[in-house]
């Protein structure tokens, strides 16, 4: 992976060079890189994820994408749906999350590939939207609860020690963000706002906010399990 940077007019985009260059689009670097309505005016929105920012799902050629507009929630999103203070490039929710993703994706830790991230100043303000490779045939753990073997959610626990002991702190571990792929192997996504630690109390901040998912989505038994996979899975 070579991560390289460019600018056009108030547009920064921090992309993966091998990714892009090999993807079937024209073209290949600039805004339309990040803009929905480009890519449905060119016919390849093959489908859209649920959840805040609608997410879309891209025909990039050989392979397919996932667009994300970054979004707020909550009270702060009265304020503005989609800017964000400006307090220098490399500290924009896009780049942080692109490299973060990028790093862990280098040591061979089960998240997508980064794409591409672009991030759009106003000012004192920025929008921006992140680009990651789509993992074919993944269904989120949620919609995989109903019929989820122990087995399943062992791996899940485990899959989270994985990333414990590589030292991320998942601000927002739940279940939608968790996927299993048509193997049954688990993948973390949505590494916004998320960081490198050294080993502490977070862990189980972690694990705790996981059960509150887990709960919201009538599956509270499920996290037994998981906390087993996981005391059982030994450092990488």
């Amino acid at each position: 992976m070579h991560l390289a940077t460019c600018r056009t007019g108030r547009l920064f985009i921090l992309y993966d060079a091998d990714s892009v260059c090999d993807a079937d689009l024209t073209p290949q670097i600039g805004p339309p890189l990040f803009d929905p309505e480009h890519w449905r005016r060119e016919g390849r929105v093959v489908g859209e994820a649920p959840g805040r920012g609608s997410s879309l799902f891209l025909d990039a050629g050989p392979e397919q994408w996932v667009l994300r507009p970054y979004r707020r929630g909550g009270l702060a999103a009265k304020l503005s749906e989609n800017r964000y203070l400006w307090t220098g490039l490399e500290r924009t929710r896009a780049f942080r999350e692109l490299r973060l993703t990028a790093e862990l994706f280098a040591r061979g830790l089960p998240v997508p590939r980064p794409v591409a991230a672009g991030v759009e100043r106003h000012g004192p303000t920025y929008s921006a939207a992140l680009i990651t490779v789509r993992l074919p045939g993944a269904r989120s753990l949620v919609d995989c609860l109903n019929d989820a073997a122990p087995a399943l959610l062992e791996r899940v626990g485990a899959t989270v020690r994985r990333f414990h002991d590589a030292g991320l702190d998942h601000v927002d571990l739940n279940a939608r963000n968790l996927l299993v792929d048509a193997q049954g192997k688990v993948w973390l996504i949505d590494l916004d706002r998320c960081r490198l630690r050294s080993p502490g109390q977070w862990r189980e901040a972690n694990l705790q906010r996981l059960g509150r998912s887990l709960a919201k989505f009538g599956a509270a038994e499920s996290l037994a399990p998981v906390r087993q996979g996981y005391a059982r899975s030994e450092p990488a």
